[in-house]
């Protein structure tokens, strides 16, 4: 539904427009799903007053991490775009496809140099962790390791969004890879959970409010994103499964902001990405998105930010090479239906 309106509020805004305002006072941004999760959402505040500010008006599209990726390849020879907000691997797949735009944000300066791409093409945003969910009314505890998730008793109960098409999703499958200590430990256990999986999801958002309705029990997703969701959705909670070794584990799955190449409102996308990186914005980044902002001179001290930082006690932080996923993904993916078909 929320797509769905995203869309139809787009539709209305390329009718109503005049021709002078469709040239300088529209701005097109493309995200995956997450930041405009949650009523107030953290994307529909800073929108709101980005318009406010500039006169600017945006219209957002919305879809999965892979997919607004794929949509912005297809509209290369006639692009649509003036923002991309997605999750690793795909911004790095969006840099190496040409489809990103040099452009230092005001503000770079107070970011680390991890948050940045070297050849700045792509900035963090958000920080965030991928996590699982479940219902808090069906299971008393949450599954303690993965190996519980192979329960009979979830058959047909978890979902997780898919990887190659879903940021959350392809970060559940890294973390297969990471907590079982191979790729080919962490596919055959993927391929055991098969048995237990409702299906394929292109989107991880969606999947909360079928946990918090019971229709699952279990499912993936990320802090920030959950976070946002448990406001209008009570019965569901974050977990993080233990591995064979015993250990939590999770890494950072940033939202990562970059202009398009040959947008058609370069300059307001500069404004744009300019004010979600402002130090107003990244105020608001704990308070309302339920992530990490990514700028130095930002200390928030709100009920959110402990929330967040209390929800990662014990889990041990790793770090991908995304260069070398990005490398290794089609034919991971390739290995992880592989191993999905055997059930």
């Amino acid at each position: 539904m929320k797509t769905k309106l995203m869309i139809a509020a787009a539709c209305v805004l390329a009718a109503t427009a005049s021709p002078v305002l469709a040239q300088s006072k529209v701005v097109t941004i493309y995200s995956a799903d997450g930041l405009h999760d949650g009523s107030p959402s953290w994307f529909g505040n800073q929108f709101a007053a980005f318009t406010k500010e500039t006169g600017i008006k945006v219209q957002y599209i919305e879809a999965g991490s892979s997919g607004v990726v794929d949509r912005l390849m297809k509209e290369k020879s006639n692009t649509q775009a003036d923002v991309l907000v997605t999750l690793p691997p795909f911004m790095q797949k969006a840099a190496a496809d040409g489809l990103l735009e040099h452009f230092t944000p005001t503000g770079a300066d107070k970011m680390k140099a991890i948050d940045k791409d070297p050849k700045g093409l792509f900035y963090a945003m958000v920080n965030n962790y991928p996590n699982f969910i479940y219902n808090t009314k069906v299971l008393k505890a949450p599954p303690k390791s993965y190996t519980d998730l192979l329960d009979p008793k979830f058959k047909n109960k978890i979902q997780y969004s898919t990887p190659g098409q879903a940021g959350d999703g392809t970060a559940l499958m890294l973390q297969a890879f990471h907590a079982f200590g191979s790729k080919q430990a962490g596919l055959a256990y993927l391929g055991k959970l098969q048995v237990n999986n409702l299906g394929p999801s292109a989107s991880t958002g969606k999947l909360t409010a079928l946990v918090n309705k019971g229709e699952l029990y279990v499912a993936n997703g990320d802090i920030q994103m959950n976070l946002a969701q448990m406001r209008n959705n009570p019965n569901v909670q974050i977990f993080f499964p233990v591995g064979p070794d015993g250990k939590k584990t999770a890494f950072s799955l940033p939202y990562y902001v970059g202009l398009v190449t040959h947008a058609p409102h370069s300059a307001n996308g500069k404004k744009l990405i300019d004010f979600l990186l402002s130090q107003n914005a990244q105020k608001d980044v704990s308070v309302t998105a339920g992530g990490f902002p990514v700028r130095s001179d930002v200390h928030p001290t709100d009920e959110n930010f402990k929330t967040l930082n209390k929800t990662l006690e014990g889990v041990h932080i790793w770090s991908p090479n995304w260069s070398q996923v990005l490398s290794d993904l089609k034919k991971d993916v390739a290995a992880y239906n592989q191993a999905i078909s055997k059930n």
